[in-house]
Parts: C-alpha cells; structure tokens; sequence
C-alpha cells in the first residue's frame, strides 16, 4: 500500500473518531444517572471527599472520574465523561489488526464500532463494560504487533475496568482452545514475544494506574471485587430472559447481523480462516452471556466485536464497482432504498395509527408485496443487466436503510432523544423526577436557610444510589426508623410514608423508578419497535417539607 492511502486512512480513522466522540456527547448531561450508575459515580465522590474504604469493582472508572470531580464539578456530564471517552477510542482498535482484516475491512469495522447502539449505550452510562472491552481489545492488538509494554499498560487497564473483564478474558480463552483442538495454528504463533517487557509494563501500569499515583491505595482492591462479583453473579437468577439477549440483536443490530450471518455461510462455505475464528468467537460469547445466571442484556458487549467484525469482511466484499457499472449500481441502489423505506413506512403505520378492522392484514400483505417487488426487480436487473450490478445495488440500498435504522436505534440507546425512552440496554431503573425533586429539596433549603444546600435531609426506609447521587450536594442521613422526638426539616419517604408526618409536614410525590414490563405480543414490540413506548411498572416517593419552611406558614 502507498503512502497517500495511508494518509487517507488515518484521515477516515479520525473521522469515524469524531462521529463516534459527537454521538457520545450529545444530550450527556440531560437525564439523570440510574442507580447502577449512580453507585458508581458515588464511589468517585467519595474518593474525592477522602472515603477511600471499598472503592468498589469500577476502578478505573471510579479513579477518572474522581479526578474530573476535583478538576471540575460533580455532575452528570463528568459522572459519564471517562467512559464517552473510552469508548470513541475503541474506533483506533481495528488498526492494530489490518495484519488480520485487511486495511478496508478495519476501517469499515471502525464506523461499525463508532455507530453500534450497545456499544453507544456502554458508552454513555457510568461505570459500565466499555473499560474493560476498549483496553482488552488494545492489549490484544499491541501483542499481536508485537508492541510489549503497550500490550502490558492497556492490560492492566482492562483488568482494572471491571467485572466485563473476566468474561471477555473467558470467552477468548475458550476460543483459542476450541481453534486449538480444531488445529487452527495461527501462522505467527512462533513470533517471539518479550514477555518480561510486557509482565514488568503489567505490573507497573496496575499499581500506577490502580493506586492512582498511590494516592488511592484502595484502587487495587477493586480488582478482586470484580471478579468476585462476577463469580458471584453464576449463583443468581437474572430477571432478564435470554429472549431480550436475542430481541437486543435483532433490533439494535440488524445491519452487522445481517452481513455477519451471510459472511459466516460464505466463509464457512470457502474455508476462510478469519471466518471461522471469528465466527466461534461469536458463538462463545453469545453463549457465554445467554448461560449467564445473572445475565443483562449489556453482557452481550462482546459477542458485538466478532458480529460487526464478520459484517466488516462481507460488506468490504461488495465496493469494487467498476467505472462502467457505477450508473447501474446506483439506479439499483437507490430502487433497493425507495422499495425498502415504503416497506418499513407501512409496517410502521400498524403501530402510528389506531388499529382498524382489516388494515393491519392489508398493511402486511403490502409489506410482503414490497419485499417481493424488490426481489423480481433484483432478478430482472440481474438478467437484463449483470448480476453484478444486482448485487451491489442491493447490498448499498440495504446498507443504507439499515445504517439509518441503525443511527435511529443508537439514539434510543443512548438516549441522545428529547424524551425518556425505553431501551433494552439501559443500565437500570430511570428515576424520572431526580432533577425534579433536586430542585424542590433545594427550594425547600433556600427557604429554611438562604442556601440551596444548607439544609439536610433525612431519608427513611429507601436504598436507592440515584436518590443519593440527585442529593449529593446535601448532607444526608439514611435511617429505617423514625425517632418521635426529633423533626428533621426535609424528609424522604416511601409512598406509604408516615400517617403522623400529615400534620406537621407538607408532603409532595414523585415518581421514580420508571421500570418497562417487557411484555405483549407482536402488537406490542412493534409498537416498541416504532415509538419506544412500552408500559412501564413505576415507583412513588414523597417528598415532606416540614411546615416552618413554607413562605405561607405562621409562626
């Protein structure tokens, strides 16, 4: 390859970086953190207060995120800054294996990372899997270039990522077996390697980076609690059915799943190596997450490598048009995205209009109509064409209806969307009214004090970390009872709350923990599929301001 190619990768390089830099940014701030992120992001508080005891599994991310604390401000944008950052460095991973994929297929697999919604979605919640899947990815890629010591850093950084570590360590390990036992020998397997370069880069990026510059100390411990937390997780039941695992691929990634099914036929077909490898990846991952007792859809992180992977090597396949072809290609491409778009309009419209008697079969039988038209105009384009005309316009048309239904997905995963929606891959229960109830406490306290956050507040009987963080800048008490001689100024409670508390306080509920039931018929997911409504169990707290603290109140 010349050198003015090279240019023009890195240019493409970058760019997929900022793509996938702008999306993670957008609307960061704008909803509040649910409460696994909530826990983490208070751990990162509590190191910047000096509460070092118990750091929790989320090392790296507690220890970033500590330092834009201090630097700046806490608040939700910081709280998720490390991992929007990580997670765009990840678009860099597939150069350090063009030795493997080919320069084209990397750079494809680049945009792939930079616009895939689960790895969007890891990307903007804190404390989640992105540490621990970026850094792995870059150890593996340093080894393979045979940089050591880089290999060693981001290792330890992957290791100090959290609980997602073991399972992708797990899952490669079970797949360089089975390759093994299949006599799948990399050819450069035999490639010395300076294995004390990389153990002594280990060792010093761990207890570094770990310690914080040794001024956390407990860092370290964050290790063994998270894998002692995964471990602990195969003796629980999830609530999460390894049915969402399947739907999440179904509906989020239809593009790389598409590409990867039809490249692992063909692969397995011609007996390409790369396939292969890569396919049982695929597998083992999924697997591993589907098996998992206490499995969530985010554990499906690394079967997303090897999917978009797979996708990258088939669709490189289909982009050496020829000067001749290139006016049939895109007349093919663009009957292909027409077709496609009335077909996904009318299946949308079951869902945007009320049913009527009739029209919801009539809506179907013109879906199937439209699928069948594109494939008789595929077939005469084949005839009276080429069939290479046929199906590189097909495979553009799809490619791009599928990368915009992709763009769509990623934004409800995300959460970039003005409203709330529901989404397979969020990270917990959304507490709807924090910001809500932030503000009123803080309006209580400018009443009683002059100060936003003078004032404290007493919770009863409520764990929840989102309540905790949304009140961080107060000083907040938890207890499970009430003492009847004292009468805190702002108190907390349970729906229920205390019938005693009527008379002296002045209550007000919010809802909080907004949780979809995931439940329904065809009717329902399509309606999900569309509009990202699905009925929602919720949780209510009040909020009691005792009444001295009322403007209208007499002494």
């Amino acid at each position: 390859m010349d050198s003015p190619r090279f240019k023009r990768e890195f240019v493409l390089y970058g760019l997929a970086f900022l793509l996938a830099v702008t999306l993670r940014l957008i609307r960061l701030a704008a909803f509040p953190l649910t409460d696994p992120e909530a826990a983490a992001a208070l751990q990162a508080l509590d190191v910047v207060r000096g509460l070092r005891e118990g750091i929790g599994p989320h090392s790296l991310y507690v220890l970033l995120t500590g330092a834009f604390f201090f630097a700046f401000d806490s608040t939700n944008f910081f709280a998720r800054l490390a991992p929007v950052l990580t997670g765009s460095l990840l678009v860099f991973a597939p150069m350090l294996f063009q030795h493997r994929l080919k320069p084209r297929t990397s750079l494809i697999l680049a945009f792939f990372l930079a616009l895939d919604p689960g790895l969007l979605a890891l990307s903007r919640q804190a404390g989640s899997a992105i540490f621990a899947v970026t850094f792995l990815l870059f150890a593996w890629g340093f080894w393979e270039r045979g940089h050591m010591k880089w290999a060693g850093i981001s290792a330890a950084l992957a290791l100090l990522g959290g609980p997602a570590f073991w399972p992708g360590l797990l899952g490669l390990g079970l797949t360089w077996a089975i390759l093994q036992a299949m006599n799948y020998r990399s050819v450069d397997s035999d490639r010395p390697s300076d294995l004390r370069g990389f153990g002594l880069a280990f060792l010093a990026a761990l207890v570094l980076f770990g310690t914080f510059f040794f001024l956390v100390p407990a860092g370290l411990g964050g290790i063994f609690d998270g894998l002692t937390g995964y471990l602990r997780n195969w003796t629980v039941s999830s609530n999460v059915p390894s049915s969402h695992l399947y739907l999440s691929l179904l509906f989020y990634q239809p593009l790389t799943v598409l590409f990867a099914l039809v490249g692992i036929i063909r692969g397995w077909m011609v007996g390409s190596r790369r396939v292969t490898r890569l396919s049982i990846w695929l597998l083992v991952a999924i697997l591993l997450a589907v098996f998992y007792p206490g499995r969530q859809v985010h554990d499906l992180v690394w079967a997303l490598i090897p999917l978009s992977a797979l996708a990258a090597l088939e669709l490189s396949r289909h982009l050496d048009v020829r000067a001749g072809e290139q006016t049939e290609v895109l007349g093919v491409t663009a009957l292909t995205v027409i077709i496609l778009i009335f077909a996904w309009l009318d299946l949308a419209s079951l869902a945007w209009s009320p049913a009527v008697p009739g029209q919801a079969n009539l809506r179907l039988v013109l879906f199937v109509a439209a699928i069948l038209l594109l494939a008789v105009s595929l077939l005469l384009v084949s005839v009276g064409w080429s069939i290479r005309s046929a199906r590189f316009g097909a495979v553009w048309g799809v490619s791009i209806v599928l990368t915009l239904f992709t763009l769509s997905a990623g934004m409800g995963a995300g959460h970039i969307r003005v409203e709330h929606s529901a989404e397979l891959w969020d990270a917990g229960p959304y507490p709807a009214h924090a910001d809500l109830l932030a503000a009123t406490v803080d309006q209580l306290s400018q009443w009683g004090t002059g100060s936003d956050t003078d004032l404290p507040v007493t919770v009863l009987n409520l764990k929840s970390p989102a309540l905790m963080w949304a009140l961080h800048r107060h000083e907040v008490t938890v207890v499970g009872a009430l003492d009847a001689s004292t009468s805190p100024a702002i108190l907390i409670t349970p729906l229920q709350g205390e019938p005693a508390l009527a008379a002296a306080y002045r209550g007000q509920d919010f809802t909080w923990n907004q949780v979809p039931t995931w439940q329904g018929g065809f009717d329902a997911w399509l309606q999900w599929l569309v509009t990202r409504n699905m009925p929602q169990s919720i949780d209510t707290i009040l909020v009691w301001g005792r009444a001295d603290l009322f403007l209208d109140s007499t002494p």
